[in-house]
């Protein structure tokens, strides 16, 4: 019997990830290990990230050039932005180059090479909710109540997971076969946080340009994540382009992650 790759598109194969469980969960377990391993402050650099990229923020775009911020004080603005924009960045940084740390245990044994670059993801969730827990104290701080909008946010959690997913598997299977990712994808995430409404509103581009910014799904999901946290209402339209467009990037990327990782044990 000849085993042979096939020809253009494959199966996803999803059932794959689900037998391969345990190991996801060894790899998340790792990756959390090594991360904090030989630190001082440990897991307190999860909430150090952002709370010093806003204190910046805040001094020179909320005070020195007044940008505007939607009726809120300017910290708690550019925080919760900069909450889900740090989780993203750095998951999709974490599982890009996550395949090439793992090099010698992808050529010696099969299992889904998907796996990987997900657990690179899901360990990163873990700074997330870290974060968040000072977004709270902040809230409480400023005397913003709680509505009902703040359902929304496990959803909201679970969509900006997907989006970094999807392209984090695709930045992953490109970086085995094209090294020049690894510096090219840190320049990408540098613009991508000017590009994106989180030391502004979007309210302050011309709305001529919102569907520009709307391309790119981090504008809606930042934007309903504010909203969700500081009970404005929710533009259910915007949001549903960045879900759509999220489903497609996520449905793209793992199609070609299948497609290249015939070849990963051969280039890597």
């Amino acid at each position: 019997m000849v085993i042979e790759p096939k020809r253009g598109w494959v199966a996803l194969n999803l059932l794959d990830l689900w037998n391969y469980r345990d190991l996801l969960y060894i790899l998340v377990e790792r990756e959390l290990k090594t991360r904090y391993k030989q630190t001082v402050l440990g897991t307190s650099w999860a909430i150090l990230q952002p709370l010093l990229t806003m204190t910046i923020f805040t001094f020179f775009f909320g005070r020195i050039t007044g940008v505007s911020s939607d009726g809120l004080p300017y910290a708690i603005f550019a925080y919760a932005g900069l909450l889900p924009w740090t989780f993203f960045s750095n998951a999709v940084t974490n599982s890009g180059n996550s395949l090439i740390l793992d090099s010698s245990l992808i050529t010696k044994i099969y299992f889904p090479r998907m796996i990987v670059p997900i657990a690179a993801v899901a360990a990163s969730s873990l700074d997330f909710f870290i974060a968040f827990s000072f977004l709270i104290l902040m809230m409480v701080y400023y005397r913003i109540g709680i509505t009902v909008n703040i359902l929304m946010l496990p959803v909201l959690t679970v969509f900006f997971m997907l989006l970094a997913t999807g392209i984090g598997i695709w930045m992953s299977a490109l970086n085995v076969k094209y090294r020049d990712v690894r510096f090219a994808l840190p320049f990408v995430i540098q613009i991508g946080l000017f590009i994106t409404p989180i030391i502004y509103p979007l309210s302050i581009v011309p709305e001529k340009w919102h569907w520009i910014m709307l391309l790119n799904p981090l504008t809606g999901l930042i934007e309903a994540f504010r909203d969700a946290c500081f009970g404005h209402p929710i533009s259910w339209a915007n949001l549903g382009i960045s879900i759509f467009v999220t489903i497609g990037i996520l449905i793209f990327s793992a199609y070609n992650f299948r497609r290249m990782e015939r070849s990963f044990a051969d280039v890597i």
